[in-house]
């Protein structure tokens, strides 16, 4: 029975100073009155993480129980309110904080079916919520797709060719990563190939097969610590990415960011200075070095900050969260040689929470991202890295004259199958080093290659999967589109 506690309830304090602090009589001063403001963001946040929260144990049920509905039986208005829902909730900090950026990648979006599948990775991945768990897990590169693969710098500054894109980086069943990057192998060549529903198919069949070819020679040659795509070693139409990647540091410094003195950045609608935090960005260049073991000397000369500038409009997934360019003088001092990292906000994988992990922990944002990029690479980038400015974490890495990505819309259908080949073995490539870099404790390639027989069924199956994915996407997108015309991706909506 309830208790009466109408005579416990403490007696209001009468006489002289009722009411005040014992501090000489004074009033204590004035709370500040939180305002409407404070109060929808707490309430959006809140929002944000019932959902976050809902879905999480609708991933713990289907894992274990495998009868659970997913997402991708609602059709009609309910799917349409269901993926609005998701999108707002993914930028909901970007959206609340006004973010540069956020409205131009929702316009993005809206442009080409393509882009939108590209940046609502977390539409894609609660459809498949807690599926495959009881299949061999590994470090999943997360975003899987043709322009997540390019050339890039290892440590000792030689090009590479490799998965370039680490943000959502994370533990999970491997399936989880065919499943994206087959599905954004029929997108791809559909929106930027002009690719017809046979020859996308095939394409698609070749990343698989790819993948396939690679598990198998890795498991065979157990080279995977420290093999790598280089220009000698790559297909053909990988070793043409390379050829075209080529550019002097010099002539890329003077083009992209120098200004007419080489002494800082250009300004342009894309790079906006701001040389006054120099000092600043000199402390959080310092600590990445001391955490990277990037020593002076050589390339990197004094790990001087040279001047910083805000990056505007670049990325698709990560348009509206902020981003610098930080310029280190190089050794020789004129300017031929500076070198240029990016620090990138970092955020939450799209994953988090509803990917089957098991008991394995990639880590938190920029630091997972980081590590992530040290079990994929063999000798990565060395300014590949996680800093936090501002009480916020951000991703660093080096930009370089040849980093470089393919040009999807000059490849002909003999290209898309021999381009998705070279992706497939690269991605084989970062999953077998989840047992010798990561914290997988067996031998996975053995275990995938078993997992996945037959293979001639398990490409037809994960073609058919992406075919009717991509599908869905279709239809997600033109409801985004209509959404977005009539203001349904805005903050505003995001406070009803």
């Amino acid at each position: 029975m309830a208790q009466d506690t109408t005579n416990a309830r403490a007696k209001k304090p009468s006489g002289k100073g009722a009411g005040r602090k014992g501090n000489g009589g004074k009033k204590s001063g004035p709370r500040k009155a939180e305002s409407a403001s404070d109060r929808q963001q707490v309430h959006t946040k809140r929002r944000g993480e019932k959902r976050a929260q809902a879905y999480r144990r609708l991933a713990q049920r289907y894992a274990e129980e495998a009868a659970v509905t997913l997402p991708t039986v609602l059709t009609g208005q309910a799917r349409r309110e269901h993926v609005r829902a998701t999108i707002l909730e993914d930028h909901a900090e970007r959206l609340e904080a006004h973010a540069q950026g956020t409205d131009l990648k929702f316009k993005e979006l809206a442009k080409d079916l393509y882009k939108y599948f590209r940046g609502t990775a977390l539409v894609f991945y609660r459809d498949i919520a807690g599926t495959d768990a009881a299949l061999p897990k590994v470090l999943l590169l997360g975003d899987v797709h043709p322009g997540n693969f390019g050339v890039m710098p290892n440590r000792d500054n030689v090009p590479i060719f490799s998965v370039n894109d680490f943000d959502e980086v994370t533990y999970g069943p491997f399936t989880w990563d065919l499943k994206r990057g087959a599905t954004g192998f029929v997108l791809g060549a559909k929106c930027e190939g002009g690719l017809k529903k046979k020859k996308r198919r095939k394409v698609a069949a070749c990343f698989l097969q790819g993948y396939i070819r690679g598990l198998r020679h890795f498991a065979e040659h157990e080279t995977e610590t420290h093999e790598v795509i280089r220009m000698d070693n790559a297909p053909p139409i990988i070793a043409r990415l390379f050829e075209e990647a080529a550019s002097s540091r010099d002539a890329w410094l003077r083009e992209k960011h120098h200004d007419e003195q080489r002494k800082g950045f250009r300004a342009s609608d894309e790079i906006e200075p701001v040389s006054s935090r120099r000092d600043e960005f000199q402390q959080h260049v310092e600590r990445l070095a001391e955490t990277n073991a990037i020593c002076k000397g050589g390339r990197c000369g004094d790990l001087k900050v040279k001047d910083v500038a805000v990056r505007h409009g670049a990325g698709t997934a990560s348009l509206g969260l902020a981003r610098f360019y930080v310029m280190l003088e190089g050794p020789n001092g004129d300017g031929c040689d500076d070198i240029i990292v990016e620090f990138k906000r970092a955020r939450s994988s799209a994953l988090d929470g509803i990917v089957p992990t098991g008991d394995l922990d990639p880590g938190k944002l920029a630091d997972r991202i980081a590590k992530g990029q040290r079990v994929h690479l063999p000798n990565g980038d060395a300014f590949y890295g996680a800093i936090e400015i501002e009480g916020k974490s951000f991703l660093t890495r080096e930009r370089a004259p040849y980093r470089e990505d393919m040009d999807l819309d000059d490849l002909d259908y003999d290209a898309w199958r021999e381009y998705a080949d070279a992706c497939g073995f690269s991605l084989a490539l970062a999953h077998a080093r989840s047992d010798d870099a990561g914290a997988i404790d067996h031998d996975v390639e053995p275990a995938i290659l078993k997992a996945m027989e037959p293979h001639d069924l398990f490409v037809d199956d994960v073609v058919c999967f992406a075919e009717e994915a991509a599908r869905r996407i279709k239809k997600d997108w033109k409801a985004y589109k209509r959404d977005w015309k009539l203001g349904g991706l805005s903050r505003k909506a995001l406070e009803l």
